[in-house]
């Protein structure tokens, strides 16, 4: 068999794809065969790397692209750069710890909660983006399907899990026990974000919700970092 058609084979895609202009190359820098193969490994290893970056990203799901580059924080107070600087270094999903995040609608929440989720999918870590309400309807259809084992433990297996919308939509006694158990079955085991609108004396409809979100990331072993940013 040709190097093309062992390289297929072994699913070396880098390798079939520039190993002829590789060799080129070595030939004209009369590389030794030891930095040649260097070379060859480095190339399969980086496109490797972009390919899992790729794939974690379509399957976080994030609606849009944001980044922590982009993310403008002069506009809140000075007290919470240092908790920026703590939650940009990702220290939180290796310590398993739920993050919840408060706010006006404006604040940038969605936002920051995107960037960090990016920026945990190209560190190597999973990633699930959804919004509050969405998830709610997706669990009583699993619920009616009789299939809320298999989706827990979907819902179990990624890093980071960014939900998104708490506050938007009222959510009746079943949605928030239904929240409950999801979130209990993470609890010790990974990470979730949670972006949270206006605080609990702003709404009065949402403590139900709230009260459950709350008995999870409280009690989780890892705690709980918050960010409040309510600048009108």
């Amino acid at each position: 068999m040709s190097i093309s058609q062992l390289s297929a084979k072994l699913r070396l895609s880098y390798t079939r794809d520039n190993w002829r202009q590789l060799v080129d190359e070595a030939r004209q820098a009369k590389q030794d065969y030891g930095s040649f193969l260097v070379t060859l490994l480095e190339g399969e290893w980086q496109l490797r790397l972009q390919n899992g970056q790729q794939r974690r990203l379509k399957e976080a799901k994030f609606p849009i692209k944001k980044y922590l580059v982009d993310f403008k924080r002069d506009k809140y107070d000075e007290m919470f750069l240092p908790k920026f600087e703590e939650l940009d270094s990702l220290e939180f999903i290796g310590k398993k710890e739920n993050i919840i995040l408060i706010g006006t609608p404006g604040a940038g929440k969605t936002h920051y909660s995107i960037a960090l989720g990016i920026a945990a999918c190209m560190k190597g870590h999973s990633a699930l983006f959804a919004s509050i309400p969405n998830l709610v309807v997706e669990l009583k259809e699993t619920m009616h399907n009789n299939q809320m084992s298999s989706y827990r433990k979907r819902f179990e297996k990624y890093d980071l899990v960014i939900l998104d919308e708490l506050g938007y939509v009222s959510l009746d006694k079943n949605g928030c026990e239904m929240l409950f158990n999801l979130f209990s079955s993470r609890n010790d085991k990974a990470s979730i974000i949670i972006n949270m609108t206006i605080p609990f004396r702003h709404q009065r409809g949402m403590k139900l919700a709230w009260c459950y979100i709350f008995a999870v990331c409280y009690t989780c072993s890892g705690g709980t970092g918050t960010l409040h940013n309510t600048r009108r």
